[in-house]
C-alpha cells in the first residue's frame, strides 16, 4: 500500500495546527500563572475544564433521551 501526496500534506496540516493550538495553551496557562500565580492558574484552568466538561455532558445526555 502507497500512500500519496495528498496524505502527507493531511498529515503535515494536522502537525501545523496542533503546535499553534500547542503554543496557545502554553501562553494561556503562562499569562494566568504570571497573573494569579500557581493556585491560581490551577484554580481558573481546573474552572475551565469543569466548565467544558459539564457542556459535554449536558450534550451527550441531551442526545441520549
Amino acid at each position: 500500500m502507497e500512500l500519496g501526496w495528498g496524505f502527507w500534506i493531511k498529515w503535515a496540516v494536522l502537525v501545523v495546527v496542533a503546535g499553534i493550538a500547542a503554543m496557545v495553551i502554553f501562553l494561556l496557562l503562562g499569562q494566568a500563572w504570571a497573573a494569579w500565580g500557581a493556585l491560581g492558574a490551577l484554580l481558573a484552568i481546573g474552572a475551565v475544564l469543569l466548565l467544558v466538561g459539564w457542556i459535554v455532558d449536558r450534550r451527550d445526555a441531551r442526545r441520549i433521551d
